[in-house]
């Protein structure tokens, strides 16, 4: 964090999914593995290979211990997949492949009322875990090697302060959508530059729309640092807080389709951060004391991402256009799991002391982020403020994701 001002850079910069991806040292203040025994979570699928297969019988999760786990956010989650579930644009999304056969939209529907009303009217744990055995079929992630290991990392909403007009102060903008970018129409994903003569490029660099000044004009707003920008970016939303006083909200408006590569990863292999000493204050700290060195690592990210403004009263949003609730929304690859679908997230964590503690909660996939690639990635949104940054600062451990659709 900046050398000046070291409180209140961390408390406003979130610990993301930007040092998880490829440095393995996210959960904010976690070790990196030595590179021999490095797993590799953001492995992909091979081809034609399917995210999500039958639970054996003798392998099920404690279903009673996370039922009596529940608590109103879980609800409000729920009620949230359930009413994206009623928009027509959620049928693009489906159906989804599983090892064993597709789950039809109507069936993930079914599935996420169904679990809600068990919940609910489940009047012991015991009678929970049965009617669930009874009516659901459960499916385990193959995980990053096929052996159902998961790594679960944190996130939380960040607040930054801004200015919606440059100053001397806040000179680093975020831009908006520019309407060159392609994307595909039903998942969202990135394809690149829709060019005069209408054929389609790859979008440039974050290098090239940096240095090139292609978007001046089209700024929503400024922020105090590069670095600032690029933790936004990477987190997808942020609350800004303007200089006389007021709060405005942007989100997520889309990506360019050039990769996406970790700058923790970065700073670690070119020696300028140890082993072990990955954090996001780590990064601020280096950036206040050599800027330069840490905006030109920056740019070994070539992805970039845009923004819009929204109405706080949703914030923060997920991908999937609605709010998200606390350790209550995971974030994944949408490209590999279901959205919008009950999952049962088996791992450890912190607690509020930042002490390890096991969770074991029922979840709703409704989020992704840019550093969220593969089957072995999943991240647990861990709400907003300091208290939401310690839990999301500890979390990062392997474990085990479930999903339930009814049979």
């Amino acid at each position: 964090m900046p050398i000046p001002k070291p409180q209140t850079a961390l408390r406003r910069s979130p610990t993301i999914l930007l040092f998880a991806a490829a440095a393995l040292a996210l959960g904010g203040i976690g070790c990196a593995p030595d590179a021999a025994s490095k797993p590799e979570y953001e492995r992909p699928l091979p081809s034609g290979g399917r995210a999500l297969r039958p639970v054996a019988p003798g392998a099920m999760p404690d279903l009673e211990m996370a039922w009596q786990r529940r608590d109103v956010g879980l609800l409000d989650a729920l009620d949230r997949s359930i009413g994206w579930f009623e928009m027509p644009s959620s049928r693009r999304r489906y159906p989804y492949a599983t090892t064993d056969g597709e789950i039809t939209h109507e069936a993930a529907q079914r599935s996420i009322k169904r679990f809600r009303a068990i919940l609910e009217t489940a009047p012991t744990s015991a009678d929970f875990r049965r009617q669930v055995l009874d009516e659901f079929r459960i499916y385990e992630s193959v995980g990053w090697n096929g052996g159902g290991s998961v790594l679960f990392t944190g996130y939380y909403a960040p607040d930054f302060d801004a200015s919606l007009e440059r100053t001397d102060r806040f000179a680093h903008p975020l831009y908006a959508r520019p309407a060159d970018l392609i994307t595909d129409p039903v998942d969202g994903t990135p394809i690149g530059r829709r060019m005069p003569d209408r054929s389609i490029e790859r979008y440039p660099t974050r290098a090239e729309i940096m240095s090139s000044g292609m978007h001046a004009g089209t700024e929503v707003a400024w922020l105090e640092s590069p670095l600032d920008v690029y933790v936004v970016q990477v987190n997808g939303s942020a609350r800004l807080n303007l200089p006389e006083g007021d709060e405005v909200y942007v989100g997520y408006a889309g990506k360019t389709d050039r990769r996406y590569s970790g700058l923790g990863a970065k700073l670690v292999s070119d020696g300028h951060i140890p082993k072990g000493g990955l954090s996001l204050p780590a990064i601020y700290d280096l950036h206040g004391s050599d800027p330069e060195l840490v905006e030109t690592a920056m740019l070994a990210n070539e992805n970039f991402v845009y923004f819009q403004h929204y109405d706080g009263g949703g914030w923060p949003s997920g991908s999937l256009g609605f709010k998200v609730n606390a350790r209550a929304t995971l974030a994944t690859d949408k490209d590999v799991y279901p959205p919008g679908c009950v999952c049962l997230v088996d791992t450890d964590g912190v607690n509020v002391s930042g002490v390890k503690a096991p969770i074991l909660r029922f979840m709703v996939d409704q989020d992704t982020g840019g550093g969220i690639r593969a089957p072995g990635r999943a991240d647990i949104y861990m709400g907003e403020g300091d208290l939401a940054e310690t839990l999301a600062g500890g979390q990062y451990a392997e474990g085990r994701l479930y999903y339930l659709f009814l049979r």
